[in-house]
């Protein structure tokens, strides 16, 4: 089952429906037919319902970003930062493919990237609500309510994956009001074709992030391969490329200011439906709390990696993930600021509860349910600060690895169904793919740094919030201090799990042998093990308690919306969703209007020569001797780099097809503007805008820069610029 945040909900949801409002899911479009139309969409909306034809087939999810299939032979487009860890993987300080780009001339130069990394293809989504949820309301408390949903969703995932070749998960829409379960195809081997340098891919680096406007090309491709049979097969040489059934068709025309867009992805987390209270949290505790970790964990990486590039390599994702993320926080304090979004959401809970007075009969039992889950919130927050540095700690290499082998054994020793959910046989092949991978993303220096840190913090909490194990392991004295370096000096002097074999070999271990280890960071694993069990039922328990409270919030508010005539969307859940909108500037102060589209020769002005606005001297060649073909769009009078478009997407939608009117493939979602940061609280249709590279850019580095005229070709795009 995804543990995911449940759907969100709109903000402006006082006002009329605006088009570029929204995350649908495919089965909802006939609720927005005539918007569609109306909007612009040229194919028939019913389309867009068939996750088995054209143009849903070709949309696929990476786990954590989207990619599209555009050829016959199972090359996918995404974007440069969903393919980063894979780019990562394969770079070392002698061969740096993040700075150097890489192109495979050939099937065979096409390298596996990351042992975790899959490919995943929608083919059936299912309404399972009673299924899963029937009866929990009387149940007797929030384990129970837990217990259940896991039980039921893990027998109808079972059930789904009989045949092997496909993952299934059960998803949880409105916080329990509503189940699905998602069947997909799992591809296992993913192999890297072709990254532009990381002048190109990451042009304006953290710096550029979120702004606009923007001169990046953020693309990279990916090639799906099966067994010779035409099913998921593990990485093999003997594998061959995968044929989907549809690929996007390329226009290389673009689109224009005005012009009909969406986008179909697989969009993380939004949080449109959190109440009030919890809004304030975010903004008084959650994101400057958050903002100081990061900022901590940065420092720490930058001053230990520092003189050591190997290990500077094997943090770059680290790195670029964390400056995402704080860039992402503060973007949203700014955007709480200007919105007023408690006010907002405070105005719409009052007008909601003022319409349930005078119709008590929608949801019955409200009052009492909410209030309810106000105190369960009240719960949470006592204690968020050593939760939030618990969670922290076993993310790092250490610790998680540790962890995970212990567990892995110790979930063993239970029948399938009942081991926890991400330790049963189906998830082990992620877990020994992490492991595997840790060479390449971990280094004890760093990461002892990293784990200090948090654990200084962990000693500064107040007895409440102390977690005995953790305490005993700590060594803690009497004052409640510890002798950190020393007990980090041993846990790292004393362990062997730096070499891969040594962690294969655990890996395949009977959890009785843990107890008896040598090895000190297995030692750590043991002695924490209670509280780690402890600390997951009661946040089961608490997840339990939302299955029943959560749904009575939402079920007020849909039939609140519905009284109103204005349909409902779910929050973004790392579920399949279509955004729509057009091509369109903005004005985010004033006097300042910024227009949809960028140019090439805005890249020249940015340029200085020194990262991250340092263009490549292919390109800059490029520019100079006029090779654009006719990549030129003709309004503009030059090739195209970048456009907005008035869309809602969210994380996880990085690397979504932009497709125009005819569902023809014109770009690549990548970011989102500054400005709509808090989107994924408050939509604000006036200043939310997707930043995607224009296709024009992407074909004229291809066919212009990096001479990819296989893959051009293999796109059914004619290359203008490879020699006869």
């Amino acid at each position: 089952m995804r543990r995911l945040a449940v759907s969100v909900f709109t903000l402006a949801c006082t006002l009329p429906a605006i088009a570029a409002e929204g995350m649908w899911q495919p089965g909802q479009l006939p609720q927005i037919e005539q918007s569609l139309a109306d909007a612009g969409l040229k194919v028939d909306p019913k389309r867009l319902t068939d996750l088995t034809a054209y143009p849903l087939n070709a949309v696929v999810g990476l786990g954590f970003c989207t990619a599209s299939f555009v050829s016959p032979t199972g090359l996918a487009v995404t974007n440069h930062h969903c393919a980063y860890r894979g780019i990562q993987y394969n770079s070392s300080a002698e061969r740096n493919l993040l700075d150097e780009g890489f192109l495979a001339k050939t099937l065979g130069e096409e390298l596996p990237v990351e042992p975790t990394q899959r490919i995943y293809v929608t083919t059936q989504i299912s309404d399972v609500s009673e299924q899963v949820g029937g009866g929990l309301a009387e149940l007797a408390d929030g384990n129970a309510r837990y217990d259940q949903v896991d039980a039921r969703s893990k027998a109808l995932v079972a059930e789904c994956e009989q045949g092997g070749g496909v993952r299934c998960d059960v998803y949880v829409i409105h916080g329990g009001l509503q189940f699905n379960l998602v069947r997909q195809m799992e591809i296992r081997d993913v192999r890297l074709v072709y990254a532009p340098a990381q002048a190109i891919g990451k042009f304006g680096g953290d710096v550029d992030n979120w702004i606009w406007p923007r001169h990046t090309g953020d693309f990279a491709f990916l090639r799906a391969y099966v067994g010779p049979d035409g099913k998921p097969a593990d990485h093999s040489s003997a594998n061959v490329p995968y044929r989907p059934k549809s690929y996007l068709k390329v226009n290389k025309d673009g689109v224009q200011p005005g012009d009909y867009v969406m986008v179909a992805g697989y969009p993380g987390r939004t949080n449109r439906y959190r109440l009030a209270g919890e809004v304030a949290d975010a903004i008084e505790w959650g994101y400057p709390t958050y903002i100081e970790y990061y900022s901590a964990q940065l420092a720490l990486i930058a001053e230990q990696t520092a003189g050591r590039p190997e290990a500077a390599i094997k943090y770059a994702a680290n790195v670029a993930s964390l400056n995402n993320g704080l860039k992402n926080f503060q973007g949203n304090l700014d955007g709480f600021a200007k919105l007023d979004v408690v006010a907002e959401k405070r105005r719409l809970e009052t007008a909601m509860e003022a319409w349930l007075a005078a119709n008590p009969e929608a949801v019955p039992g409200y009052r009492e349910q909410r209030d309810a889950l106000d105190q369960l919130l009240a719960e949470q927050r006592a204690q968020r600060e050593r939760d939030l540095i618990w969670s922290q700690l076993w993310r790092t290499g250490l610790f998680s690895t540790a962890r995970d082998l212990y567990r892995v054994a110790l979930e063993r020793e239970k029948p399938d169904p009942q081991r926890e959910y991400g330790y049963q046989q189906r998830d082990e092949v992620r877990i020994q793919g992490r492991l595997a991978q840790l060479d390449r993303r971990f280094d004890a220096q760093v990461d002892r740094a990293l784990v200090a840190d948090l654990l200084r913090r962990y000693l500064a909490l107040g007895q409440a919030q102390r977690i005995a194990e953790l305490d005993q392991w700590l060594q803690r004295d009497a004052d409640g201090g510890a002798d950190l370096d020393a007990r980090l000096g041993a846990l790292y002097a004393g362990t062997q799990l730096g070499d891969a074999a040594t962690r294969e070999t655990w890996f395949k271990t009977k959890a009785g042998a843990f107890r008896g280890a040598d090895d000190s960071a297995l030692q750590m694993a043991v002695a924490l093990m209670p509280a780690v069990l402890r600390l997951e039922q009661e946040g089961e328990r608490i997840k339990g308690q939302e299955y029943h409270l959560r749904p009575a919030f939402m079920s007020a508010l849909i039939a609140y919306r519905e009284s109103l005539q204005q349909p409902v969307y779910p929050d973004a859940n790392n579920s399949l969703r279509i955004s729509y909108g057009q091509v369109e500037g903005y004005s985010p102060r004033d006097a300042v209007n910024y227009s949809a589209q960028t140019r090439l020769h805005g890249l020249v002005e940015k340029h200085t020569g020194s990262d991250p606005f340092d263009a490549t001297r292919a390109q800059l060649d490029a520019i100079a001797e006029q090779r654009f073909g006719s990549y030129v769009d003709p309004e503009l009078g030059a090739v195209p780099v970048n456009f907005l478009a008035s869309l809602d997407i969210t994380g996880g939608n990085s690397g979504s097809p932009a497709l125009n009117a005819r569902a023809e493939l014109v770009g690549l979602a990548f970011d989102g503007n500054y400005e709509s940061m808090s989107s994924g609280w408050l939509f604000n249709p006036r200043l939310t805008r997707a930043i995607l590279v224009d296709v024009r850019y992407m074909l004229w580095i291809m066919d212009a820069v990096d001479g990819a005229h296989r893959l051009l070709k293999e796109m059914r795009v004619k290359p203008e610029f490879a020699k006869p």
